[in-house]
């Protein structure tokens, strides 16, 4: 079947068009007597020739009001049809017309003594309005054959009274009863040919010419049939006619009332005249679906500015907006009290604010609460155990205002508890006079609060100074090691602080943060590094998300980075050194780009690397003094070694390149250019992370996490782990290819399954820890190239262009189980597969004691310009929350995930969609 395109209204950027193509019907003539007596009738052109000058105006209404001015047909005389074929084009472009827009038609006759609807010397021969959009809100098209109502304007009215289409008693009172059901009959048959006839005029039925040239024929002479069946019955009509108004006639001498009743047969003339009116409109390629422009939200009003941590206030969405009477609303309705003229409108100040008399009465309340007696204020059991469960909450909970209460109430005694600073702090009405200042006082008394509940303070949501510096305190006792864990976000939540990039002093008299991180990043290499390159892609990104300011700001950092790093005992060497990074990635980045908008063969691009690396001006081959690599400081590299290099083939051209090192030891490395790596480094600081604390827990699932660093906007590189994807061990060996493959590498007959122990062990953990992690993070588009597995078991992911739930391939499962994997576990009745479950289970669990600490790295991330974060900002952290399932008790969370590894492993959709990828990688050129 072929693709269905079609294109939307608000991108056709064309005014509004109509050809007025001819007019069809029969006029009763007015007999003479009756003309006598009616002189406004005796001038009316139509009724003094069939074939009088008539012009045609045509207006553009919607929601029964006007939107563009009429325009007109040129003056055209007539000799024996009124054809006009003119094309009128109205002042307004399609891409702006609303969904309920109407042309309205109206046909002009002539009178100098003017009339019912007369403007000037014009009264109304007929009207009609055409809807431009049809029911399925698709712009209408090609020809159009349109009923004109007798002696009105057309009106373009939501409810109009002149429709093109009539209704079905209109029809009957047009065709009169006498032989209405045989007329009825013909015409609805000629209707549905007249459609189909259409449709094969626009391409839409095949064209066969000499079947259609039957068929034309065929709908030729059945037209002429049912022409003069109704023609027949029409005289009939009008004989009948004819006789009531001459017995008028004769009544005229004898009833005082003659001239009335002449009037109403005068009128009654005309309920037997049906005119059509054929009209055209503009042809498209694409059927043109109607798309309206999304307005920006309300402003908010400023008289109240809400700070950042009192954003959770939920600002109401906007209501429907009532224009009046007349237009599908309240004024339709006299029963609302209000005349019919209620109107409703958007108060932005309601969505800012809370209820006045709510706002007073906390003041009143909290007002009361800071005398001595409040310090030793203790809650009873029911109060206990509803602050306990306050304390419970996600950081993505927004507290109610009675929960706010209760925590400013009994806050002297929740400073026992470091689970309730958050809490509290969210609990406080910054903008109030005294409580920030009694806030910033119990701060300095608060028990310690763990590294997690710091960085949420750190996060966009609180905007304090004071807090955010008390949060910066708290990261100070983090050891090197650990804040090298967080430093990615913390580098973001550089954002979030007072900085003001035009400033002439230095940031760290500005930001709290930004005086930390420079603190430590100059007194240890290693986060100096990482912070340094975190810095300058930060300073790199010149997309409209990042914006000039926070470009300044970052190179406002980093410039007082490295005054402060020359400050130190060896700052001169160590800030040449970061220099000298820089001139590695750039040649790097050079030969790169090269590669990849080059057009030669693989063999030919893996030529041309190894010379471009044995040209001595590039300064490859040996590197002296040895150079920290950016991508792992602890890696000390002397050279490169042209002889272990790779070009893979793929759109992008990644480079594969060796490193000669200190230790002996080659240290290998992909780099690329044109693909923004700060996702996958992202879900890579994440998967160490996820590492490190299931460690702490004594359980160590063999993840092998690559170290990944993007060195600009679009470039970056990889650590490369020598590896073979499921799809190349699948395509090599046979039956069991997971144990085939591990079999190979590490055979011993003494083992299970005929593998050794220790490499089963790692394959079945780092499997484990994989499949709960990847689920976590939502990590999509998974196949069999993008699934490795390492000679000595280790199993890991690579590729993570889709994450936080987004996956390419419809039908995708939560949690990648392909049926390889289980198979290498000896298949899902074994004790290891079991095993593998049980691994699950526990990873599951613990990584859910430590969510907190997750969804606020994630936090910290909505303002990064990561594709995936930036399609839903807002949503981030509430993906990520809702695979923790926090609402379930440990036991249900169990239950979930073992329905997750049975439905994954059980699922057949994605078997088939693995095997279609392999086989379009394998016919790949």
């Amino acid at each position: 079947m072929e693709p269905f395109s079609f294109a939307s209204s608000d991108a056709l950027e064309l005014p509004v068009s109509i050809r007025i193509v001819s007019l069809e019907g029969e006029q009763t003539p007015i007999p003479f007597s009756t003309l006598i007596k009616r002189p406004d009738l005796r001038h009316v052109g139509s009724n003094l020739s069939p074939h009088s000058d008539l012009y045609v105006t045509a207006q553009l209404w919607a929601d029964s009001k006007p939107l563009t001015v009429p325009v007109q047909t040129a003056y055209k005389p007539f000799k024996h049809e009124r054809k006009w074929n003119e094309w009128l084009t109205l002042p307004i472009d399609y891409s702006a017309l609303p969904l309920s827009s109407q042309l309205a038609i109206t046909v002009w006759d002539l009178s100098p003594t003017g009339g019912e609807g007369a403007q000037g010397h014009a009264i109304p021969f007929g009207g009609t309005t055409v809807s431009l959009f049809d029911k399925e809100n698709q712009l209408q098209k090609g020809r159009q054959k349109c009923f004109l109502h007798r002696r009105k304007a057309a009106d373009g009215l939501n409810s109009s009274s002149t429709p093109s289409v009539p209704t079905k008693s209109r029809r009957d009172a047009v065709k009169g009863k006498e032989n209405s059901k045989l007329v009825d009959k013909e015409s609805e048959e000629l209707d549905r040919l007249e459609k189909l006839f259409k449709k094969h005029e626009m391409g839409e039925i095949p064209r066969i010419e000499w079947l259609d040239q039957l068929v034309f024929r065929g709908i030729e002479k059945r037209g002429l049939q049912t022409s003069n069946t109704s023609l027949k019955t029409f005289e009939r009509r009008r004989s009948r006619q004819r006789s009531t108004v001459m017995t008028l006639d004769g009544a005229v001498a004898d009833k005082l009332n003659g001239d009335k009743d002449e009037e109403e047969g005068a009128d009654d003339l005309t309920d037997d005249e049906r005119f059509t009116l054929h009209i055209e409109l503009p042809r498209f390629d694409f059927p043109i679906v109607f798309a309206d422009h999304e307005y920006p939200p309300p402003p908010i009003s400023s008289l109240q500015h809400l700070s950042s941590s009192q954003s959770n206030i939920i600002l109401k969405p906007p209501p429907e907006v009532q224009y009046g009477p007349g237009i599908n609303g309240l004024g339709d309705d006299d029963n609302h009290g209000f005349g019919g003229r209620l109107v409703r409108v958007y108060d932005p100040e309601v969505g800012a604010r809370d209820n006045p008399a709510e706002s007073k009465h906390r003041r009143l309340v909290r007002s009361h609460r800071t005398g001595v007696l409040d310090r030793d204020l203790k809650p009873n059991a029911k109060v206990r155990d509803e602050l306990n469960s306050i304390m419970a909450y996600s950081p993505t909970h927004i507290l109610s205002p009675e929960e706010k209460d209760l925590v400013w109430k009994f806050r002297h005694h929740l400073t026992r508890d470091k689970r309730a600073l958050t809490k509290f702090v969210k609990s406080v009405n910054w903008q109030d006079s005294n409580e920030p200042k009694q806030a910033v006082q119990i701060l300095a008394k608060w028990t310690e609060i763990d590294v997690d509940d710091a960085l949420e303070l750190l996060g966009p949501t609180f905007d304090n100074p004071a807090v955010r510096t008390y949060a910066v305190d708290r990261l100070r006792k983090s050891d090197d090691d650990e804040l090298l864990l967080y430093l990615l976000q913390l580098v973001q939540a550089l954002k979030f602080e007072r900085i003001s990039p035009d400033s002439a002093q230095d940031a760290t008299q500005d930001s709290s943060l930004a005086r930390f991180l420079i603190s430590r990043a100059t007194n240890n290499f290693m986060l100096g590094n990482y912070f340094h390159w975190y810095l300058m892609v930060e300073c790199d990104d010149k997309s409209e998300d990042q914006g000039q300011g926070l470009r300044k700001l970052f190179l406002k950092v980093e410039y007082d980075f490295m005054t402060e790093l020359v400050k130190q005992a060896d700052g001169v060497e160590r800030r040449k050194t970061l220099l000298r990074q820089a001139e590695l990635v750039a040649v790097l980045s050079k030969i790169s780009g090269d590669i990849k908008t080059s057009r030669e063969t693989v063999p030919r691009k893996i030529e041309r690397v190894k010379q471009f690396f044995l040209d001595p001006k590039n300064e490859l081959i040996s590197i002296e003094p040895p150079l920290p690599l950016p991508l792992d400081p602890s890696i000390m590299i002397t050279g490169v070694d042209p002889g272990e290099t790779m070009v893979f083939k793929s759109s992008l051209s990644p480079i594969m390149m060796t490193f000669k090192t200190t230790t002996s030891q080659k240290y290998k490395i992909l780099f690329k250019s044109g693909d923004d790596l700060r996702q996958d480094q992202l879900v890579i600081q994440i998967i160490t992370l996820m590492d490190q604390l299931l460690q702490k827990e004594n359980l160590d699932l063999k993840l092998s996490p690559y170290k990944i660093l993007a060195t600009g906007v679009t470039e970056g590189a990889a650590q490369f782990v020598p590896s073979a994807s499921l799809q190349g061990i699948v395509n090599k060996y046979r039956g069991n290819t997971v144990l085939a493959y591990l079999k190979y590498n590490n055979p011993d007959d003494q083992g299970p399954l005929g593998v050794r122990k220790e490499a089963l062990e790692t394959f079945i953990k780092s499997c484990a820890g994989y499949c709960v992690i990847t689920y976590l993070l939502g990590v999509g588009d998974r196949h069999l190239d993008n699934l490795l597995l390492a000679p000595d078991g280790h199993f890991f992911h690579a590729d993570f262009g889709f994450i936080l739930g987004r996956d390419p391939k419809p039908f995708a499962p939560a949690m990648k189980l392909c049926k390889e994997m289980v198979d290498g576990m000896g298949g899902p009745s074994s004790e290891h597969y079991r095993q593998f479950k049980q691994y699950c289970f526990t990873a599951y669990t613990t990584l859910r004691k430590s969510s907190n600490l997750i969804l606020n790295l994630f936090s910290l991330m909505v303002d990064a310009n990561i594709p995936d974060i930036k399609l839903e900002p807002d949503k981030v952290v509430l993906k990520v929350k809702e695979r923790f399932h926090l609402e379930m008790s440990e036991e249900d969370a169990i239950r979930h995930f073992e329905r997750l590894i049975e439905d994954s492993s059980n699922a057949i959709f994605p078997v088939v969609i693995d095997r279609l990828h392999g086989f379009v990688q394998h016919f790949r050129v």
